[in-house]
């Protein structure tokens, strides 16, 4: 379960402000693939960031009874200077998963090669993201936070990433933004959409994507 308590988040544009969530209250279920939809620039990665802790709201605050993901996609989730190997093994620590069976599932998911043991800064944005979505994969969130990451790489490697995480949401929940519609049905059951500071929750996935669309007809 994840909990919205007067959630207000804006940003200062020029002369204004945007605004990302205006006094948001709401509980979204636990256990449950949501697909967060919206515009470009509604805020969405903003909003992924605020409920993994690493963006902090203006006001009201985020609650949650289980273990929440980083979100995969978001480049800051791991330091440029260590490798890919250090980061896992930094990330282990931090949650408390064993060091070598994380570092084994992830240097044979992203399939890295020798970069595995090389800086960060040397990677390409898409071999940073398959770094970020085997560390979140090889451990057991109750929630993943994932944004666009499953369309990374060639044919193969999209289908394994999607096999591994259709397999961890028999289990967990996750929130997926996605600008694919299909990948949306393929992966969710309710969604949320994001505009002009207020969220909707749709128990029903096809209600959700129809709002979605309407808004940007």
């Amino acid at each position: 379960m994840i909990r919205f308590e007067n959630l207000s988040k804006s940003f200062r544009v020029g002369d204004g402000r945007k605004i990302v969530l205006d006094n948001v209250s709401m509980s979204l279920p636990g256990g449950v693939a949501l697909a967060l939809l919206g515009r470009n620039g509604a805020g969405k990665s903003t909003l992924l960031q605020m409920i993994a802790g690493t963006m902090r709201a203006d006001a009201g605050q985020i609650v949650s009874d289980g273990r929440i993901s980083w979100p995969v996609g978001f480049g800051g989730s791991f330091h440029p200077d260590l490798s890919g190997a250090q980061n896992t093994r930094f990330i282990a620590r931090i949650y408390g998963v064993d060091t070598d069976d994380l570092l084994a599932f992830v240097e044979d998911f992203a399939e890295l090669g020798k970069h595995f043991r090389m800086p960060l800064r040397s990677y390409s944005a898409g071999m940073r993201a398959r770094l970020a979505f085997g560390a979140s994969m090889g451990i057991g969130f109750d929630t993943y936070l994932v944004d666009e990451v499953t369309a990374v790489g060639d044919a193969t490697f999209r289908r394994k990433s999607q096999a591994v995480f259709r397999e961890r949401m028999t289990r967990a929940g996750a929130i997926l933004v996605s600008h694919e519609m299909a990948q949306v049905r393929q992966f969710c059951t309710a969604g949320l959409v994001l505009e002009a500071g207020r969220l909707r929750y749709f128990d029903d996935l096809d209600e959700a994507i129809a709002c979605h669309q309407a808004l940007m007809a």
